[in-house]
């Protein structure tokens, strides 16, 4: 893993260890770091469905960890309310790959 918190002049590695939050979810950093660290498109799925309270298509998130192309029908599997050329856009500068 690597991070870089916001007066640090370097980026930092190493093991995350994720600390107890015993109000719950504080800040919400556990819950991230948990997704981040576990690092599998299931935690991405468990943590967007909590989060956005719908669920989410596994195989498209699948194609976007293998950083396959991202295209129309993933764009709509994700979010059916998006527009895949707005999201083509933003993403553009990203250097994700896209089309196909």
């Amino acid at each position: 893993m690597f991070w870089r918190e916001a007066a640090d002049e370097a980026w930092r590695t190493g093991p995350v260890e994720i600390p107890e939050d015993p109000g719950g979810y504080g800040d919400g950093a556990r819950d991230l770091f948990e997704v981040l660290a576990t690092g599998t498109p299931e935690a991405y799925r468990d943590f967007a469905e909590d989060y956005h309270e719908r669920s989410v298509d596994l195989d498209a998130i699948r194609h976007v960890f293998a950083l396959r192309p991202l295209t129309g029908d993933v764009v709509k599997a994700l979010n059916p309310e998006a527009d895949p050329a707005a999201v083509a856009a933003a993403v553009a500068s990203t250097g994700y790959p896209a089309g196909g």
